[in-house]
């Protein structure tokens, strides 16, 4: 196949994609695959960038390099080649080292990779103890959430990632690893990336099983049938309608009326009101006060923004939503104090431990977990919170598979009382009110010292 010149804009489909790789790996007049030397390890069945650039050049008719580079780059973006070093799906004109896909994993395959397979390939890689195969941040997240989707049946697919750990030996398993994932980067790309295999959803759907959707956009759920507008019912249906079709459209005008409906002028109100709120907070409407360090160089601005001692400004923004208070390091600080000084400063703690909980590495989860039920939630715990019984229930049950969003349920009761009860007095408290007045210039640790007389005159009148 000649690919003609100044054809950046020319499609590929696969049996092209697929003869063109063919070709590449040819024995004798493909590119030379072999052994890169690194340090104190050997890298085996790899080419680089700039062999792949050049041969395309050649075999191809291109002359320009970036073309070359262009077709290349949609290969890749395909699967059929893969860096080994990251997980960009792309080609790079340099030394940089790339391996082929097995043709097991090609498109022509069909392949049609479901979740219970990415749950397996995940499963796979915290077996392995080597740091290359550490899970990313991303792919922690979808392990815990396919772990809570197939609760049931997770002893299987973990009884099936061992099985296929222990096959091959160590150089072919290494290579299978790289080609693995590689695929998985095509089918469950970095967030940011573009997924080539996507697909509309709807469409999938349809395709795949019509009888499957119970629900429509509209808000009317059937049995089995996929609910429409009146006004996008196709016009060669000339059926005449049944009792059964005049109840249905009822039922469906009757949905309409009870759907909740906001009105544009509420939007656009809130709207202003936001922007209203922000808009000195926002350098692009506010001019900064000190300048803005991206055009004048003068770093003071940050350098207040990261003080312990805040602005007026700062202080003002705690006052928005208890977002906002946590979100600021000092006003998290400011508002666990308050808390303290009222005896519920466990409430705060519980939920600062949750969400460090969201962050922390595989191997440290359970253990973590367990820390926290035992501090906030076990029967005689030191720091006990206040849960109702659903979701104290919900976060028993969770902890039998305990994962990154066990307390989840817990998180959220918690947050709804410190924000309906606890922060606003936080606001009304003489300590907010006191460094809002004084523009943030009052010291810590004489709030600390205040609060902390308070939280003793308290014990004394408990006392």
């Amino acid at each position: 196949m000649q690919v003609p010149p100044n054809s950046v804009s020319c499609v590929f489909f696969v049996p092209q994609i697929e003869d063109i790789v063919t070709r590449i790996q040819d024995e004798t007049e493909g590119v030379p695959i072999r052994t890169v030397k690194s340090f104190m390890t050997k890298i085996h069945s790899v080419v680089t960038g700039a062999d792949i650039v050049q041969w395309l050049m050649k075999n191809l008719s291109i002359e320009d390099p970036a073309e070359a580079m262009h077709i290349g780059s949609l290969i890749a973006a395909q699967g059929y080649i893969f860096p080994i070093s990251d997980h960009i799906l792309s080609l790079k004109d340099d030394g940089t080292l790339y391996r082929f896909q097995a043709p097991y994993f090609w498109s022509s395959n069909c392949w049609e990779p479901e979740n219970t397979d990415y749950a397996i390939y995940l499963c796979k890689r915290t077996m392995q103890n080597k740091t290359r195969l550490e899970l990313a941040d991303y792919e922690a997240e979808n392990l815990a959430r396919l772990q809570r989707a197939f609760a049931r049946k997770w002893e299987f697919i973990y009884m099936q990632a061992e099985a296929q750990v222990k096959k091959k030996d160590k150089i072919e398993r290494k290579i299978l690893d790289s080609q693995e994932r590689a695929f998985w980067d095509v089918h469950r790309p970095v967030p940011g990336c573009v997924n080539t295999t996507e697909m509309d959803i709807r469409k999938c759907r349809r395709m795949k099983n019509p009888h499957r959707v119970k629900k429509s956009v509209y808000g009317v759920v059937e049995d089995g049938v996929q609910s429409q507008s009146p006004i996008h019912t196709t016009s060669h249906h000339c059926r005449k309608g049944t009792k059964e079709d005049v109840e249905k459209e009822i039922l469906f005008l009757s949905t309409q009326l009870d759907r909740h409906c906001l009105k544009m002028s509420k939007v656009a109100d809130s709207l202003i009101i936001y922007t209203e709120q922000y808009v000195e907070y926002d350098p692009f409407l506010t001019a900064p006060e000190p300048s803005n360090p991206w055009t004048s160089d003068d770093p003071t601005f940050w350098d207040l923004e990261t003080s312990k001692e805040p602005s007026q400004q700062r202080v003002k923004k705690w006052g928005f939503s208890l977002e906002e208070a946590l979100k600021d390091p000092a006003g998290q600080e400011l508002f666990l104090k308050f808390l303290e000084s009222e005896f519920s400063s466990e409430n705060l703690r519980f939920w600062l431990a949750v969400q460090d909980l969201k962050k922390m590495p595989q191997q440290e989860i359970a253990r973590t977990v367990e820390d926290i039920w035992v501090e906030f939630l076990a029967e005689g715990a030191p720091s006990s919170i206040n849960l109702d019984s659903h979701s104290y229930e919900r976060t028993s049950q969770n902890l039998n598979d305990p994962g990154r969003y066990s307390y989840e349920d817990a998180q959220d009761h918690i947050y709804k009382l410190m924000k309906s009860d606890s922060y606003p007095r936080f606001l009304r408290s003489n300590v907010y009110q006191d460094l809002l007045m004084a523009g943030g210039c009052v010291s810590f640790t004489r709030l600390g010292k205040s609060l902390t007389g308070k939280r003793l005159t308290g014990l004394m009148q408990s006392s």
